[in-house]
């Protein structure tokens, strides 16, 4: 992998990008964010994707979306064949929109619409990348690893990325909206022995029953003192409102109930503590504001990705991960006491999981990708950066103040 840093050299023209993703947030909200940096530079982008991702909230005006279609490939050997024949259908379109946005590079994001794009950039020699957001290397990125020129990554290891790419991969990390980026350089909210403690828990763009069913009970089980003073935000599935109203208000604690948050940054910005998926989007925007966390991945996860989405935060103290089969009202109750000793409890765990960000990964992928077909390949990888501030951040006590001038720990 590579190891040095440079910066951000003009192109000193103006240039046509095409992105692939697949539909889901996960896939596109780093997607977007890069689009958004490419505009900025003056470049032209556009976006292949699924009819899901072209309606999804937060694409930018300028983005234009085509939408290909795109097989799914199960267990199931017999779905197989039409899967192929969307894909070569979707590799066809993909060949006639590069003949007329004549593209210097394509960006894929992973998720199935983005193969017939990134195997028609390879059939017309156009220099192309993958992104791959989670801590596992997934099934679409690994089976174009070998035709791509780079491969971008959100964590320093990556299961299942093979030997044999690692000189061509580059570390940059999971892109955030700026919105939420913008929320970086503000300190951890206040916090005091006798204080509120802002509780957030989400379950993901569609909600997670089982954080309905535990949540509210383990919360409930919280020594008094501690049980007083929480103000809790859940997102709920639509079915589940009323059931976590009703467990709420029979253990007479403040919650306020939704199905989606509109406001989510905002929300973000007062928690003390985040409970919920560990989606690589979620981890990306906790480390980006620096938030402490309890972590349940998604069980059935592809290759278990969720679980070592968390290994990173982990280890930096800013999170503490809770398999669902373990996951009960009494474990959720001791690993909050474990984390919420004391404001200063959470205020180091805070910290440690701000020192993860790696702030500057729209932009690190921006100069990766205005790098390909023109000048070589630039290294944007910082996790040299990274170790010796961690390290002293080891050595002395942290507080919910940070060093307005330091740079972001990549």
């Amino acid at each position: 992998m590579n190891s040095e840093t440079t910066q951000h050299v003009p192109t000193g023209a103006s240039r046509h990008f095409v992105l692939a993703a697949g539909g889901t947030g996960g896939h596109l909200i780093p997607a977007f964010a890069l689009a958004e940096e490419l505009h900025a530079r003056g470049h032209h982008v556009a976006l292949i994707t699924d009819e899901r991702g072209a309606n999804i909230p937060g694409k930018p005006e300028f983005l234009t979306a085509h939408i290909l279609p795109a097989g799914r490939f199960g267990k199931n050997p017999l779905h197989w064949f039409g899967g192929v024949r969307a894909v070569i259908e979707g590799r066809n379109m993909a060949l006639r929109l590069f003949e007329s946005f004549e593209p210097s590079a394509v960006i894929g994001f992973g998720g199935y619409p983005a193969l017939p794009a990134l195997l028609a950039s390879t059939s017309a020699g156009i220099p192309s990348a993958v992104h791959e957001q989670n801590a596992v290397f997934g099934r679409v990125n690994r089976l174009l690893a070998g035709r791509v020129q780079a491969i971008a990554t959100s964590y320093p290891e990556v299961a299942r990325l093979k030997p044999k790419h690692v000189e061509k991969t580059h570390l940059v990390g999971n892109p955030v909206r700026e919105e939420v980026l913008a929320l970086r350089d503000e300190d951890y909210p206040e916090l005091t022995e006798e204080g509120l403690l802002r509780v957030l828990i989400t379950g993901g763009s569609q909600g997670a029953s089982v954080l309905s069913e535990v949540v509210p009970d383990g919360l409930a089980m919280l020594p008094p003192a501690l049980c007083q003073r929480l103000q809790v935000t859940q997102q709920c599935r639509t079915e589940d409102v009323d059931a976590v109203r009703e467990r709420y208000a029979n253990h007479d604690i403040p919650a306020e109930l939704g199905t989606y948050f509109e406001d989510m940054h905002e929300r973000l910005a007062g928690t003390h503590l985040f409970i919920g998926r560990a989606g690589a989007s979620t981890i990306a925007e906790l480390t980006a504001v620096g938030r402490p966390a309890i972590l349940i991945p998604l069980p059935i996860a592809t290759d278990d990705h969720q679980a070592a989405n968390t290994g990173e935060i982990a280890k930096a103290g800013g999170a503490r991960m809770i398999r669902q089969d373990n996951f009960t009202p009494k474990e959720l109750a001791k690993q909050i006491q474990a984390l919420a000793q004391n404001p200063t409890s959470l205020a180091n765990a805070a910290h440690g999981a701000w020192n993860c960000g790696r702030p500057k990964a729209a932009k690190d992928l921006a100069d990766l990708v205005e790098s390909m077909g023109g000048i070589d390949l630039m290294d944007v990888i910082r996790v040299g950066e990274a170790a010796p501030k961690k390290a002293a951040s080891a050595t002395k006590p942290q507080t919910a103040t940070r060093d307005r001038g330091e740079d972001a720990v990549r």
